[in-house]
């Protein structure tokens, strides 16, 4: 029980990190965040901010203990803008060293989820 405690929380921990990180640069719009998303990718300004807080919340909700179905969600919809933001990458036509980074976080995410399921058999 003890190592899938500790092993959930530094996964955790490493990827709740990536995604406050990356959430920063967007809430506050910096021109490279604004250059990367709206000129590269092509999506919309309003999209910045609004990308940058729900990466926040998420990684919050995945850090704070309780509210199992807050976390699911919260899962869900970090997988979904890292494989989101892996597909405009590659839609836009950037070269595999673009765009295969992201597979690191995206299993960081797989192993926080499934040490989260674990830790959560095991204290049953």
């Amino acid at each position: 029980m003890k190592k899938i405690k500790i092993t959930y929380w530094i996964v955790t921990g490493l990827f709740a990190a990536f995604m406050i990180f990356s959430a920063i640069p967007d809430m506050m719009s910096t021109p490279e965040a604004v250059a990367i998303v709206t000129t590269h990718l092509g999506y919309p300004v309003y999209f910045i901010p609004f990308i940058g807080v729900a990466k926040l919340l998420g990684a919050v909700a995945i850090l704070i203990p309780g509210f199992p179905r807050i976390k699911e969600w919260a899962y869900a919809g970090l997988a979904f803008d890292l494989i989101g933001a892996a597909y405009s990458s590659i839609k836009v036509g950037d070269p595999v060293s673009g765009w295969s980074f992201m597979f690191l976080p995206l299993i960081f995410l797989a192993a926080s989820y499934i040490f989260y399921h674990k830790k959560l058999a095991a204290a049953i």
